[in-house]
């Protein structure tokens, strides 16, 4: 074999234009199947994740709620405490003499209004309709 036989080999032009592939139904089959099953096997571990990180999520909301709660539950009692040191009779006593110079009346300036509660209604048999006599 000579240098020129090998070149020959190497150089030579295959025409594999006519050269049809036939499809493996089968193969292909299996290959659809196969994809099918691993869309399948993602989907279902999207999911799964999806559901997992939605808990965290939610973990972490309810923690957030109820730490706002516990400083809303704070500040409301702070807040109620406050009203209840207003209102102390000796604090508004103590305003109206000292920042408002309001004295106390004499018990001959003083007049007592009586509140007269309003007598109950009568029975329902006592009240006089009035409209046409019969």
């Amino acid at each position: 074999m000579s240098r020129l036989d090998v070149e020959y080999d190497i150089t030579r032009d295959i025409r594999n234009t006519p050269i049809v592939r036939e499809i493996d139904r089968a193969r292909q089959r299996e290959l659809w199947r196969s994809g099918a099953v691993g869309v399948c096997l993602v989907a279902v571990l999207l999911f799964s994740a999806w559901q997992h990180f939605e808990l965290l999520r939610h973990g972490y909301e309810i923690e957030q709620m109820e730490q706002a709660r516990a400083r809303e539950l704070e500040l409301n009692r702070h807040l109620r405490l406050e009203i209840e040191t207003l209102r102390a009779p000796q604090r508004i006593e103590q305003i109206a003499t000292e920042e408002l110079h309001l004295v106390a009346p004499t018990p001959a300036e003083a007049q007592v209004i009586e509140r007269i509660a309003p007598a109950p209604p009568p029975d329902r048999s006592m009240v006089a309709s009035r409209g046409q006599r019969p």
